[in-house]
């Protein structure tokens, strides 16, 4: 059924990270329901709409490093992820 796209194990675990993610969101937002604020982004956000902020701008972090660096991807990562707890907690 999918053998047209290439599952590896990184792929895998990046699509399992991100249902994860979703997941623990969703329950999170049932426990404690989450009201608009305004944080160091130009727009008053949710803690959804400040996660796909955050993922989105993942993908361009790596995009980058790709484009204009050599170094290791993990690198991009650790970026990312240091990205993504400073936007959740005060964007």
């Amino acid at each position: 059924m999918l053998a047209w796209m290439n599952w590896t194990p990184a792929v895998a675990t990046f699509f399992g990270v991100i249902a994860a993610i979703l997941l623990v969101m969703t329950i999170y937002e049932l426990v404690s329901p989450c009201v608009e604020r305004k944080g160091f982004l130009p727009i008053a956000t949710t803690r959804g709409d400040r996660l796909f902020i955050g993922l989105l701008s993942a993908a361009y972090i790596h995009l980058a490093f790709l484009a204009v660096s050599n170094v290791s991807l993990w690198i991009a990562l650790v970026v990312s992820v240091i990205w993504l707890l400073v936007l959740l907690r005060w964007g």
